[in-house]
Parts: C-alpha cells; sequence; structure tokens
C-alpha cells in the first residue's frame, strides 16, 4: 500500500472533515481558520484512494507551519503513523498543535514532536447550576447601556445589572463547528469577587441553548479566576491545548 499527502483545496476534503467533526463531536478551536481562508489541506491516498486528510495553519496569521487537524478513515487507522508522516514531509509543517480530546492527533504529537506544552484549558458543560446574586438582573445589551471598559474580552450581547449599574457582560461565538458556541464574560475590575462571573456565565449558557447552540469555552491554563467561574458555573475541563515542535526526521 502506498500512501501519499498532495495539497488540496478545502473542497476536495469537506467530505472527510464532515467525518472527523462527527466523530469529535467536540468544539473545535481552530475551526473557522478554513472558512477565513487561513490554512492549506493536503488529500491523503492510500494507493490512490482518498483515506483521510491534513490541514496546517500559522502559528502566524498567514504562516503555514503547524498540523492542526488530522483524519483518517477508521478502517484504515493502522496506517496513521505512515500518513502522518507523509503528511509532515508535504506540508513541511515545524509545529504541531492539537486539542488533547482529539485522540488520534494526539497520538501523532506525542510521536512525532518533543517540547510538548500546554498553554489553554479547554471546557464543556456538564450539569445546570442555580446560582443566584440577590439584586441581579440579566437581560440583553442595548444601546444605550454605558458599559465599562473592556480590557481582554468582547463586548457581550448580554449584561448584568446590579443597583442600575452594569457590573459584567458575556455573550457567546458561533464561528465554531455547530452545534458549538464559545462563551466568554468580562467583570468590572472593581466588581470581582462577588460571584458576578459565574452567575452570568450560567445565564449564558441559558442563552447559548435557547439559540440551539451547545456551549463550550476555554481559558489561559494560569488564569485561575476565569477557570474557577466556569466550573462553579457547571462547565467541566475537557481537554487542553497542546503544541509540540516536529522532531528532526532521523529520529522519527
Amino acid at each position: 500500500m502506498i500512501v501519499t499527502a498532495v495539497k488540496a483545496k478545502l473542497e476536495d476534503i469537506q467530505s472527510l472533515r464532515a467525518l472527523f467533526l462527527q466523530e469529535s463531536n467536540f468544539q473545535v478551536r481552530y475551526n473557522a481558520c478554513h472558512e477565513r481562508g487561513w490554512t492549506d489541506s493536503y488529500l491523503l491516498t492510500a494507493d490512490d484512494t482518498p483515506i483521510g486528510y491534513g490541514s496546517i495553519k500559522g502559528q502566524e496569521r498567514d504562516g503555514r507551519d503547524t498540523v492542526f487537524e488530522f483524519y483518517l478513515v477508521p478502517t484504515l487507522r493502522k496506517e496513521s503513523r505512515v500518513a502522518f508522516a507523509e503528511l509532515l514531509a508535504a506540508s513541511g509543517a515545524k509545529y504541531i498543535e492539537c486539542q488533547s480530546n482529539d485522540a488520534l492527533l494526539s497520538s501523532m504529537l506525542f510521536e512525532f514532536a518533543r517540547d510538548i506544552n500546554a498553554d489553554t484549558v479547554l471546557f464543556s458543560d456538564q450539569i445546570a447550576t442555580e446560582l443566584n446574586v440577590e439584586g441581579a438582573q440579566f437581560r440583553p445589551r442595548t444601546r444605550d447601556d454605558e458599559v465599562f471598559h473592556h480590557r481582554v474580552e468582547p463586548l457581550g450581547d448580554y449584561v448584568l445589572e446590579v443597583q442600575g449599574e452594569i457590573v459584567a457582560t458575556g455573550g457567546f461565538l458561533t464561528h465554531y463547528n455547530p452545534p458549538f458556541a464559545d462563551l466568554y464574560m468580562e467583570v468590572r475590575p472593581d466588581c470581582r469577587g462577588r460571584g458576578y462571573a459565574s452567575f452570568i456565565l450560567q445565564e449564558v449558557k441559558k442563552a447559548c441553548y435557547s439559540a440551539g447552540r451547545v456551549p463550550a469555552a476555554r481559558c489561559g491554563i494560569g488564569n485561575k479566576a476565569s477557570r474557577g467561574a466556569l466550573l462553579k458555573a457547571g462547565m467541566k475541563v475537557c481537554g487542553f491545548m497542546l503544541l509540540g515542535h516536529v522532531r528532526p526526521r532521523e529520529i522519527v
């Protein structure tokens, strides 16, 4: 069996990518990179029959140096190592970046990469919570709302109002693989530590489900405050973003 990796158009791998998304059933962090034109893709074949694909993005937006998606049809997973080596050779990728809940690419990461580290925690929903903050009103943001300056997150579509003042905003982003969406929130600096973060996340989760989306989230691995708020709002850790340097071929 001769396995090859040939550069292809996005439409050439879409049917295989649909299988990848169906099997994964989790939020794919870099899903939007494809539709934004920030990727190169390679069709993997065995004796000229398509068996999978690999996709490359850049550590910088315009680069193409990082494998971030890899899929083989289940019946040919025994060829994973050979196919991945062909993908690396064809693309010249220097890095492998993956979600630890992506079992196939994670296994390739640990076999083909060195200096592996994690910088981001991934969350999925676990339970419905019943948090309550006395006097707090959760509602959609209006044009007339006076909102505090945001330093990290976007201006949310929803606000948390206490005694006539907006103390937090939040929302969910939908440029991920359906049905998943990404929760975000920011609390006014002088109002932190009062339970507002977990409460607004709880309410944004409800709005997310009402919009036909499944909530997911992420935060920096060292961000204890955000991690705590997400866990308190009923989310659970489901993985980590992993990055490693491709080892020299003579070692592989």
